[in-house]
């Protein structure tokens, strides 16, 4: 059964997934990347190449023509077939379709109100549905 960590209070989502994308490749985890649409997938996209200097995060589209031989895919698509199912990050706003398929599963929620209360949907949603739960809350610093 898919574990489930929820991360709430995010400052900022595409900066939060960056750093859990790297201590996964850190550990030699798979990483499928999950955005609520294309201008987030595109922010996403820059973020992993500049986000850090020291660390190299090879990531390609989830229909890129290497994604099986790449280690992060990203995706803006609900209903994704992925060839990676050990952890996936999701930054949209609803459960993904084939959540279950993944080991792990990282929801990241925000502060703003809005992305607050569809965190506590999706948290209902999967508690509801017996999965287990973990909840960190970000330091704000």
């Amino acid at each position: 059964m898919t574990r489930i960590d929820f991360h709430s209070n995010v400052p900022n989502k595409i900066a939060y997934a960056c750093r859990l994308v790297r201590k996964a490749r850190n550990a030699n985890f798979q990483v499928v990347i999950l955005v609520r649409d294309e201008a987030q997938l595109v922010e996403l996209d820059e973020a992993l190449w500049t986000f850090s200097e020291q660390d190299f995060l090879p990531h390609v589209m989830l229909d890129d023509a290497l994604a099986a031989q790449t280690p992060i895919l990203l995706t803006a698509t609900q209903a994704m077939e992925a060839p990676h199912h050990q952890i996936l990050i999701n930054l949209s706003d609803t459960p993904p379709d084939h959540f279950a398929r993944f080991e792990r599963m990282f929801e990241v929620v925000s502060s703003d109100e809005a992305d607050k209360s569809s965190g506590r949907e999706r948290y209902s949603y999967y508690k509801q549905r017996g999965y287990p739960l973990t909840h960190f809350v970000a330091e704000n610093s």
